[in-house]
């Protein structure tokens, strides 16, 4: 499997460096990428009440999620993998195949298990310890090497479970994606200009989502993927920037990118469930796990301080959750009991699940 040559490093260091606020004179034009090919007419977007249900329905998407070898990582995968093969083929399903973006550089030990790229993290030092920052990295690489062979592509992550058979909520050259209440560049306006000039539009043309749950024509996202990779390493080089945004500064730099493409997406709210905030499952297609889940034994939340029965990914750094978790008390909402049934029936069925990713 070839690696990324020397230059195209040397390049996207200086890139980073020297990038201004002109995104068409960027350094980085990955392939054959440029201001000149973008499509920036107005497109539509929150129109899914107009389309059909299942958008391009016809169309198979890739899937696909960026990761890591720690543990943490691998045993949400090994989830995230589980319920992809048990959903792929239901009814409604419009999965193609499966890809894990392993940007660590090296093998790790779920290669023989999930399907598997393995592309270069950037530079030492150049993602200051955000680590997500690699993300779009990733999905450059990934984008160049690999042989894909959907039209579209679903941009997914390590802790999402399939609740429901996921159709091609896309439409044409129209992206779907999850709208996120905390995404708000209209109140971020002073800073969103630093890299989304006024001659491009109003602030509203950008869509408040992040890039997963996404799903996206694989053309576009080729051309996206430059962009978005040079506006998160320019956002993380401003501290402004990165004050103002934190851990979801690579979120906002995903919707900035699609909107300097002239890029919408259709607002599914639908695309995804998150425990506990939502409660019901219904016919939402994924369960993201990002939240703790605290209750006491009365079923009531306690969020923010430590339950009497909880479910947090973060309490399993170091190695996977036990099987067989406890489920919830009487009173908990069925989200996240239907959340922790599902991690049980998957930790029950995949083989050596206590022992092979334990750090």
């Amino acid at each position: 499997m070839k690696r990324v040559s020397p230059l195209f490093l040397a390049l996207l260091v200086l890139g980073f460096f020297f990038a201004t606020y002109n995104l068409s004179t960027m350094i980085i034009h990955y392939k054959t990428s440029s201001s000149e090919n973008w499509d920036l007419s107005d497109p539509i977007i929150g129109m899914h009440e107009n389309l059909k249900e299942g958008g391009d329905s016809n169309s198979k998407y890739h899937v696909a999620l960026t990761a890591t070898d720690a543990p943490y990582s691998q045993w949400q995968c090994r989830i995230m993998y589980y319920w992809y093969k048990k959903v792929k083929d239901m009814p409604r399903s419009d999965m193609g195949k499966f890809t894990r973006i392993l940007h660590s550089g090296k093998p790790d030990s779920l290669m023989e298990e999930i399907p598997t790229v393995i592309v270069d993290p950037l530079p030492e030092g150049l993602d200051r310890g955000y680590i997500v920052l690699n993300r779009p990295w990733a999905f450059v690489q990934w984008l160049e090497k690999a042989t894909i062979d959907e039209e579209y592509i679903l941009m997914a992550e390590p802790d999402h479970v399939f609740v429901n058979p996921l159709p091609n909520l896309a439409h044409g050259d129209h992206p779907a994606g999850f709208p996120f209440f905390y995404i708000k560049p209209a109140e971020h306006e002073h800073i969103i200009r630093k890299y989304y000039p006024k001659e491009k539009g109003p602030v509203t043309d950008i869509d408040p989502i992040g890039n997963s749950p996404v799903i996206i024509r694989k053309s576009a996202l080729e051309e996206i993927s430059p962009t978005w990779m040079n506006v998160s390493l320019r956002m993380k080089d401003d501290p402004a920037t990165d004050k103002a945004f934190g851990w979801v500064l690579e979120m906002y730099a995903y919707a900035v990118a699609s909107a300097l493409h002239g890029v919408r997406h259709i607002l599914r709210k639908d695309f995804m469930l998150q425990p506990p905030w939502d409660l019901e499952v219904g016919k939402k297609f994924i369960i993201h796990y990002t939240y703790g889940c605290d209750y006491n034994l009365k079923g009531e939340l306690t969020y923010g301080k430590f339950g009497e029965w909880r479910f947090d990914k973060r309490s399993y750094l170091s190695g996977p959750p036990p099987r067989n978790l406890s489920l919830p008390p009487p009173g908990v909402p069925e989200s996240v009991v239907r959340l922790v049934k599902m991690v049980n029936e998957a930790t029950a069925n995949i083989p050596n699940w206590d022992t092979l990713n334990r750090g």
